[in-house]
């Protein structure tokens, strides 16, 4: 598992592409999916941070801290953004942050609450997208023409097995360095 500040320094353009999306509205904004005690997903909106040392989430007690401190499996989508379809996608693990000088630098930079009862996570990356819709993003067709279909970039960590966003198996992508994990293809639409 990739730490943000990894994946982002081995592709940032698609980090700095997440980070845009995530960050549109000022603060971080996304939905945090996780994996509830009877296996079905649980679904939160969340303001996540990304800082240069990773990608990190202030949870209060909730279901969904309780399904990260029990199974750390996460998904992070980003809020659609008012003139495009465009979306960003990051799924991995979430740990809690033990590092108690860490923690209160990251809270006091971040202006968190400390009489809140929040535990922070931090977010490793297995897997990032972003597809881009419409005319800016749209793939690109012979004659200059665009076709319906969204422009889309995937990146794996090749540390990890992975299931890809499309739901195909990412193994491959363990014995290829980083760099070259990255692909652009079109994917259908619904």
């Amino acid at each position: 598992m990739a730490s943000w500040s990894e994946f982002a320094s081995d592709e940032p353009r698609l980090a700095d592409a997440i980070r845009v999306l995530i960050q549109q509205y000022g603060p971080g904004l996304g939905y945090l999916a996780t994996v509830r005690a009877d296996g079905g997903p649980r679904v939160h909106p969340v303001s996540p941070v990304i800082t240069d040392e990773g990608l990190f989430c202030f949870v209060v007690d909730s279901p969904k801290r309780r399904d990260l401190e029990r199974d750390g499996r996460y998904a992070l989508h980003s809020f659609p953004p008012e003139e495009s379809d465009d979306e960003a996608y990051v799924a991995g693990r979430a740990r809690p942050v033990t590092d108690q000088a860490r923690v209160d630098r990251l809270a006091g930079n971040l202006r968190a609450a400390p009489q809140v009862d929040w535990r922070l996570f931090e977010f490793t990356v297995d897997v990032a997208m972003v597809a881009r819709h419409g005319s800016n993003g749209a793939t690109p067709l012979a004659g200059g023409e665009r076709s319906e279909r969204p422009a889309v970039q995937v990146w794996l960590d090749p540390a990890g097995a992975v299931t890809a966003p499309d739901g195909t198996a990412a193994g491959a992508a363990k014995r290829r360095g980083r760099r070259r994990a990255v692909e652009e293809q079109p994917v259908p639409t619904s």
